[in-house]
């Protein structure tokens, strides 16, 4: 099976300005995350607006990267939803549509226990038995928070499930992860600020919306890393940083698509009831762009 491994870029969701998906620009968007030499795809998560599409645009943007990619790069579609009927469909599809492996949110907004949560996985792996999926865990925006002993459980008894997307800076709980199934069961983190530590300490890897906009920096940091390179992992760490507090870190997704835009690779739509941000907020963030790039020899301009 194959797995998530080092600079995977959770993939933005291009917008026209009427709110429809800008499909055109999705494939640019592939195109060029590719390019920049990303190790894998995550279309439809966080980052991809998942709860603001529909079940048909989510198959149409898992489609869209599968084929885009053409082989070239391992996509993982998330497919977490609302319903667990949504999510099984959602999963059916990616596999039939090509993809490599699944990403599944934890339920949201309603509280689900741990013994719920292990039939919950446990039933879903059982739809797709040979297509390898990873459990996303982001307790701050799903409300709910899946436990190392409760993974050991389902890994048994749903093989397929291989590793954790991990969305919390919680360094004890992600040790706790790396221990899971003797040590065989693979972590990536989405803590951006921490992708130096978070390789050394045995993570394959992280999912990132930033690296979906700015992606170079964090392939330096993993080619660094395979390179045993310290000293240039820690300078490629700290562009990466600045890159993470620029773009707000994720918490609005409105400064990856006018970053986006800036780079030319996609028009910069919003669909509400979240609003592109004001012209003032652009002016400025397209100076500290400027000024980020030449400083790293990035192109701004793709």
């Amino acid at each position: 099976m194959k797995h998530l491994y080092g600079i995977t870029a959770a993939v933005t969701t291009p917008f026209y300005e009427e709110g429809d998906i800008d499909i055109p620009s999705l494939k640019n968007l592939t195109d060029f995350l590719i390019t920049s030499g990303v190790n894998c795809l995550y279309p439809c998560g966080t980052t991809g607006e998942m709860l603001r599409l529909t079940p048909k645009e989510r198959k149409k943007i898992a489609e869209t990267v599968v084929d885009t990619s053409a082989g070239k790069t391992t996509v993982f579609i998330h497919c977490g939803a609302m319903t667990m009927n949504e999510t099984a469909d959602l999963l059916c599809h990616a596999k039939s549509a090509g993809a490599d492996g699944a990403g599944i949110v934890t339920p949201q907004f309603f509280h689900a226990s741990s013994e719920e949560l292990y039939h919950y996985y446990v039933s879903l792996a059982g739809r797709t038995p040979d297509f390898p999926i990873y459990i996303y865990n982001i307790p701050q925006c799903a409300a709910n928070d899946i436990l190392p002993e409760t993974i050991e459980r389902i890994c048994k008894d749903a093989p397929n499930i291989i590793g954790i997307k991990y969305s919390y800076a919680d360094l004890d709980r992600t040790i706790s992860y790396l221990g899971i199934n003797d040590r065989r069961f693979s972590v990536l983190h989405g803590y951006d600020k921490a992708l130096s530590a978070l390789l050394m300490l045995g993570c394959d890897g992280t999912v990132s919306g930033v690296a979906g906009v700015f992606p170079e920096p964090f392939v330096k940091v993993y080619e660094s890393y395979l390179k045993n390179d310290i000293p240039g992992m820690k300078y490629w760490q700290k562009i990466c940083i600045r890159f993470c507090d620029i773009l707000k870190c994720g918490k609005n997704m409105s400064y990856f698509k006018e970053a986006l835009k800036l780079r030319g690779i996609t028009q910069g739509f919003m669909r509400l009831p979240q609003l592109s941000i004001d012209i003032g907020e652009v002016s400025r963030l397209k100076q500290e762009l400027e000024e980020l790039c030449r400083t790293a020899h990035i192109p701004l301009r793709y």
